[in-house]
C-alpha cells in the first residue's frame, strides 16, 4: 500500500521506517516549502499544484502535524480515505473547540476563560487568580503563542508578546507532574492504550518522557484511557491520538491539550514497547489487527535539541538508542531523541544523567518520582 503522509518532517521519517517492513511504500506532500523526511518520495507542494498528482498515487492519506488547512484535508477526503479525519484535525487546531469538546465529554480541565482584548485578558487574570497561562487559540505549538501571567497588570504586554486576536485564559494548576496517554484506534472500533508517561518539559518543548510510572495508581491509568476512548469514540477516530493531562496532588487528572498524530511522548515506544506507536498507527489506518502496547521494561525518551552530543560517547551507554533526524543544528531546533532502557528505574535514572550530560545544554531531568522529590 503507498501511503500518502501531510507533512514531511521526522513524525513522517518514522512513520515510514515503520512501514517499510510492512511492505508500505510513501509519498510525502510539503506544503512548507521546507522538507525534512529525507526518506521516501517527497512532493513539495506550496500552492496546491500538484495535489491530483499525489492523489494519484496514494491509496490513503494520513497526517505527521496537525498545523494544516482544514479545507485541504476536507478536500482529499474527497477523493481519498483521510485518517484520521478532518473533524479530529479541526478541534485539534482550535483550542475552543478542544475545550467544549472535553467539557460536552466531561473530561476535566483547568478553569478557563476565552478572551478577545487586552483589557478582557486582565480581567480574566483578575477572576481566575495569578498565575495564569494564556494561549493564542490557533497555531501554538512547543510552547510558542504563550505566555505566563504573574499579574493581571502583564495582560498587556502579553496581548502584545502573543499577538492573537483570540487567546484562551487557564488557571495555573498546582500539578504533580505532567503525563500523557497514548491510544490507538483501529478502522474496526478496536482501542488499545499505551503505558502513561510522565514527561518534563523547559520552555514549552518536552525534554524527557519515562514510561512505565513506577508509583502509577491503576486508577489514574484507568481514568486517563476513560477519557482518551471517549475522545476516540466521540470522533469515530482510527489512528494514534495522544492526550496531555496534570495529575494533582490527589491523583486526579486535568486535560491539557491531545493532538491527533504520533506524539513526542510516544517516541519511547519504539524501543520500549512490544509494539510502536508508528507501527500501531500504521496498522490502524490499514485495517489490521493492533499491535501489543505493552512495556518491555522501563523506558526513557531524551530529546536532543539544538546541538548533538557526541556519537560515540552516547553509544557507549548500554542500551540506548538514537534516533536522529538528518537535521542541521539550530537553537530549539529538534535534532533527534534517545531511547535509554533498564531493567529498573533506578538503573534508568543514571543511564539518563549520564545522557544527559554528553548532550549540549540539555536540563537536569527531575522526576516526580525520585528520592527527595
Amino acid at each position: 500500500m503507498n501511503i500518502g503522509v501531510l507533512g514531511a518532517g521526522q513524525l513522517g521519517r518514522m512513520l515510514a521506517l515503520a512501514g517499510y517492513p510492512l511492505a508500505n511504500r510513501f509519498t510525502f506532500l510539503d506544503t512548507t516549502g521546507h522538507p525534512s523526511a529525507g526518506i521516501g518520495e517527497v512532493m513539495v507542494d506550496t500552492d496546491r499544484r500538484h495535489l491530483d498528482d499525489f492523489l494519484a498515487k496514494v491509496d490513503l492519506v494520513t497526517y505527521e502535524f496537525e498545523h494544516l488547512p482544514v479545507s485541504l484535508v476536507q478536500a482529499i477526503e474527497e477523493v481519498k480515505p483521510v485518517y484520521p479525519s478532518s473533524e479530529a484535525i479541526r478541534i485539534c487546531q482550535n483550542r475552543t473547540e478542544e475545550k467544549a469538546l472535553f467539557d460536552r465529554l466531561e473530561i476535566p480541565t483547568p478553569a478557563y476563560r476565552i478572551v478577545e482584548s487586552a483589557a478582557a485578558l486582565e480581567t480574566a487574570a483578575r477572576e481566575l487568580g495569578c498565575p495564569v497561562v494564556a494561549k493564542s487559540v490557533t497555531e501554538g505549538y512547543d510552547g510558542k503563542g504563550q505566555a505566563v501571567l504573574r499579574d493581571p497588570a502583564g495582560a498587556m504586554e502579553a496581548w502584545r508578546d502573543i499577538g492573537h486576536p483570540q487567546l484562551i485564559v487557564e488557571a495555573f494548576v498546582d500539578f504533580v507532574r505532567e503525563v500523557s496517554i497514548i491510544a490507538v484506534r483501529g478502522r474496526d472500533g478496536e482501542v488499545v492504550f499505551y503505558p502513561m508517561a510522565e514527561n518534563q518539559h523547559v520552555d514549552g518543548i518536552l525534554r524527557y518522557s519515562i514510561a512505565p510510572m513506577p508509583d502509577l495508581d491503576e486508577r489514574v491509568q484507568q481514568n486517563a484511557e476513560r477519557y482518551i476512548r471517549a475522545l476516540l469514540d466521540e470522533l469515530d477516530y482510527v489512528g494514534v491520538l495522544a492526550l496531555e493531562l496534570f495529575q494533582t496532588r490527589d491523583g486526579s487528572l486535568l486535560a491539557n491539550e491531545m493532538a491527533p498524530r504520533v506524539h513526542n511522548s510516544g517516541h519511547w515506544t519504539m524501543d520500549g514497547a512490544v509494539t510502536s506507536q508508528f507501527e500501531n498507527h500504521l496498522r490502524a489506518i490499514q485495517g489490521l489487527p493492533l499491535g501489543d502496547t505493552s512495556a518491555r521494561m522501563p523506558t526513557c525518551m531524551v530529546n536532543v535539541i539544538g546541538k548533538e552530543g557526541d556519537p560515540t560517547a552516547l553509544l557507549g551507554i548500554v542500551d540506548a538508542h538514537p534516533h536522529r533526524y538528518d537535521k542541521s543544528a539550530r537553537p530549539g531546533r529538534k535534532l533527534a531523541h534517545i531511547n535509554l532502557l533498564a531493567p529498573t528505574h533506578d538503573e534508568l535514572l543514571d543511564k539518563v544523567r549520564t545522557c544527559a550530560a554528553l548532550l549540549p545544554d540539555a536540563p537536569l531531568p527531575r522526576f516526580s518520582f525520585e528520592g527527595g522529590n
